[in-house]
């Protein structure tokens, strides 16, 4: 399980991304605020519908100035597909060794046909551009959650 604390410095990673470069949490330091979601499996129905939302919702995400990164424990070629078969404006890293599904405490036991596995709890994470964790969702509902993200963002920036 994770120690993740609001308000306390997010966990750094670098992961491959679909851009064909590796991607870490720290180049986005002093730049932008990030939107991180994790998701079970590409091309299954809900995780094509939470990306399919934030995918319809990215410019009003990009004119807040966040940037939006997907993480599953598929693989850089299933990513790839996946974003060109849903054409996805952010990038989705791939984490087949879970290691920041660890970090971000996300993989919980599950029963799936009978047998016991280790799933990922479908998460959201705000980190601010100094790294900061700023809010974490859990558990969430694909349908809808992009807006709900978009809301909390909103009132937000609204206090500041």
């Amino acid at each position: 399980m994770s120690n993740l604390v609001v308000g306390e410095q997010a966990p750094n990673f670098t992961l491959a991304s679909t851009n064909g470069e590796n991607i870490s949490l720290s180049d986005f330091k002093d730049k932008n605020d990030v939107v991180l979601f994790f998701y079970p499996k590409d091309h299954t129905p809900g995780c094509t519908n939470e990306a399919s939302e934030f995918r319809d919702y990215f410019k009003e995400f990009n004119a807040k100035g966040y940037t939006l990164l997907g993480i599953s424990k598929d693989s850089l070629k299933s990513h790839i597909k996946f974003k060109e078969k849903l054409n996805l404006p952010f990038e989705l890293l791939s984490d087949e060794e879970r290691v920041v599904h660890e970090l971000y405490g996300v993989l919980k036991p599950k029963k799936m046909f009978g047998k016991d596995v280790i799933g990922t709890v479908r998460s959201t994470f705000i980190i601010d551009k100094n790294g900061k964790l700023v809010k974490e969702f859990r558990n969430v509902k694909t349908t809808g959650h992009a807006e709900e993200i978009l809301q909390f963002l909103t009132e937000k920036n609204n206090d500041k």
